[in-house]
């Protein structure tokens, strides 16, 4: 038997897949090494070069910096502002986050997440994403366990488990709750803007959303959930961009507008204060008169008590003594509310009845 295992070497399985095992990885590394030397030679041909070191690639590393830049400045204006609302509270970062994104004092970022939102809408109003990421989830899925089946199978080592790493990744604790916080000052942004827009902090700002509502209102009739998200993000970008550029001459609008406004309400206050003067001197000048008629019908009724001896004259005198201006309420000189009638009517009742006794 051992002279069978030293004229057949190669029946021994062990020395077969160890064989088997040094050509596959002779024939990695010479793969690799032919593909290197195929990049090297790529990036050191003339033709390269030139392109490389030339004016559009110099052009495109200078636009490339800025457009970093200024998404790092974008980055950096997530910081809570100094103002604060009509109640006294904190704005969150994202108010000036937003403020900056979208009056394009970064222009190159703010095109970029526009045009990023865009085709994300387009994406889901033409492109089946959930087919394809069910598609490339059992593709994904697939591949492994065939790679990891026909590696131990033949190498008695599978790909996949060569290429696991040596602890899985997790979820730092500060990560996660530094991702919680920007959650909750993002949804806080848009809970306080809605309230700041429907108590009217600023007149102009409930205007433009109450218009924004009837429109969208007469559109989600007529038109699709993603035509509506293109027009608002269109909306929400642009028009910002519209009233920077042309910042002068809506302000001078609106301030005359302002004006204008301002004068009709004065107008119309002073013309309310006109009704009310007059209102209340007719009134004063109706219980004038009605103050003269009761006095006169106190005499009549003294005169004809007398005559037919029902009282003295003494008692009438007395009477007569005792019905005066001040027995009668004042007419009110500043409050438009009527006089309380059952008083005026007491008033007036007690003398006639002092006069019939």
């Amino acid at each position: 038997m051992a002279s069978e295992q030293q004229s057949y070497p190669n029946l021994n399985p062990s020395n077969g897949n160890s064989s088997i095992s040094n050509t596959a990885g002779n024939a990695m590394e010479n793969a690799k090494s032919n593909a290197q030397s195929a990049m090297d030679s790529i990036k050191n041909h003339p033709t390269v070069q030139n392109i490389q070191n030339g004016p559009v690639a110099d052009k495109a590393r200078q636009e490339a910096y800025q457009t970093q830049s200024e998404f790092g400045n974008l980055a950096g204006a997530r910081q809570t502002p100094s103002t604060q609302t009509a109640t006294g509270q904190d704005l969150t970062h994202y108010h000036s986050f937003f403020y900056s994104l979208l009056s394009w004092e970064n222009p190159r970022a703010t095109a970029i997440s526009y045009v990023t939102i865009v085709l994300f809408i387009f994406a889901c109003r033409y492109v089946p994403l959930v087919r394809y990421g069910l598609r490339l989830t059992w593709m994904v899925l697939g591949i492994t366990a065939a790679a990891e089946i026909a590696g131990r199978m033949v190498f008695d080592q599978g790909f996949a488990s060569k290429l696991r790493p040596k602890k899985y990744y997790t979820i730092p604790r500060e990560t996660l709750e530094s991702t919680i916080d920007d959650a909750l000052h993002f949804v806080n942004f848009f809970v306080i803007e809605s309230q700041r827009i429907v108590f009217a902090e600023n007149v102009y700002a409930t205007v433009a959303a109450f218009f924004t509502a009837l429109i969208t209102y007469g559109l989600i009739k007529i038109t699709p959930a993603w035509g509506l998200a293109l027009l608002g993000i269109t909306s929400a970008y642009f028009v910002p961009l519209g009233y920077i550029t042309n910042k002068e001459f809506i302000d001078s609008h609106l301030s005359n507008a302002g004006n204008i406004i301002g004068q009709q309400t004065q107008q119309v206050r002073d013309l309310a204060s006109q009704h009310t003067s007059k209102a209340m001197e007719a009134s004063s000048n109706t219980l004038k008169t009605y103050s003269a008629r009761a006095s006169e019908m106190v005499g009549q009724t003294k005169q004809k008590a007398v005559e037919k001896n029902i009282v003295s004259p003494q008692t009438a005198n007395n009477a007569e003594s005792t019905v005066k201006g001040e027995n009668f309420p004042e007419a009110p000189k500043s409050d438009l509310s009527g006089p309380d009638t059952t008083q005026a009517e007491s008033a007036r009742a007690e003398p006639v009845l002092e006069a019939s006794y």
